[in-house]
């Protein structure tokens, strides 16, 4: 998708996940929120328990998000053969070696400097009230 069709698809969902929150029926005898018609771009169904109490996992509005920008399995995508050595070889060999990257997209630096410790309660001897 392109970046405007992109950010209009994502205002649409935005919209709709609104429209489910206000427009749900609350079953206050079985303390849930029931979705009152279909919301196709949220995969939710007519009459699915949106919000209850307990055992219970909510929607989450960035799995939904990630579920419809998920490229879909082709038949070109093979995974090697054991022979070979399968996924768990090329991700131990090739992305474990890679360089991390921190959240910011800066690497992580490799020899972290420790802080010189704070100087210690009663010259070292601890925590104890004793006297000498």
């Amino acid at each position: 998708m392109e970046t405007g069709g992109w950010e209009e698809f994502v205002h649409e969902l935005k919209k709709e996940w609104r429209t489910l929150w206000r427009d749900r029926i609350d079953d206050k005898m079985r303390a849930e929120g029931i979705a009152d018609k279909e919301y196709s771009l949220l995969f939710v169904e007519r009459g699915l328990v949106v919000l209850a109490t307990r055992d219970f996992k909510p929607l989450d509005f960035f799995e939904i998000l990630q579920k419809h920008t998920r490229p879909e399995v082709s038949d070109d995508m093979v995974p090697p053969s054991p022979s070979v050595g399968g996924w768990g070889k090329f991700i131990r060999n090739v992305l474990s070696k890679q360089e991390r990257l921190t959240r910011r997209g800066r690497p992580v630096p490799s020899g972290l400097e420790r802080k010189e410790t704070q100087q210690l309660k009663k010259g070292g001897r601890g925590w104890l009230h004793f006297r000498t």
